[in-house]
């Protein structure tokens, strides 16, 4: 890739390729240590380069963008919203990411808080008094955006790192198609 296709670059799917044509003998999983060595180093890297607040905008950005492109690959978005989160709460689980489960839901506000349990991005941290699941704020983010076709915001209350034993997040509709 030259530099000008770099700077047009946008995700799609099909660049995560095949794993199994790729990895025959490895296969798809990894640990949770390989994850997170990768998400922190990227983490200090983009911290050094352009500042805390930016790198953490960049990996909400990266979370949604990964959210969203989950949400149309591996979920189907023509299920009422129980069925919905039924099922990603079972792709999210046998896929290791987390437990996910809704301990509030209100449609007609687009209010609902989140948790996640078993965090692959933070549970077993020590612990620091602050959240660091920005990946997953946006994650959510792009996931019911994707599934409701308006924007959300969402902020993680919660966090294993901050004394929690899961991941709490406040999920918001926000813009003037509430």
């Amino acid at each position: 890739m030259d530099e000008s296709e770099q700077a047009s670059y946008r995700f799609e799917w099909k660049d995560l390729g095949d794993i199994h044509l790729g990895r025959p003998n490895l296969g798809q999983n990894v640990p949770v240590l390989v994850y997170r060595l990768l998400q922190y180093t990227f983490q200090e890297a983009l911290i050094s380069e352009v500042g805390a607040e930016t790198a953490n905008k960049i990996f909400v950005d990266a979370g949604r963008i990964a959210g969203s492109s989950f949400c149309k690959n591996m979920l189907d978005l023509s299920l009422g919203f129980d069925e919905f989160v039924a099922k990603l709460q079972k792709v999210l689980k046998e896929l290791s990411i987390g437990v996910l489960r809704i301990e509030k839901a209100d449609s007609v506000s687009g209010e609902y808080t989140v948790t996640i349990a078993e965090d692959l991005d933070c549970s077993g941290l020590p612990f620091s008094d602050e959240v660091v699941c920005q990946y997953d704020e946006g994650f959510l983010a792009g996931v019911f955006e994707t599934y409701t076709g308006k924007p959300f915001t969402v902020k993680e209350v919660d966090c294993w790192a901050s004394g929690g034993r899961v991941c709490r997040f406040d999920v918001r509709r926000t813009g003037r198609n509430q």
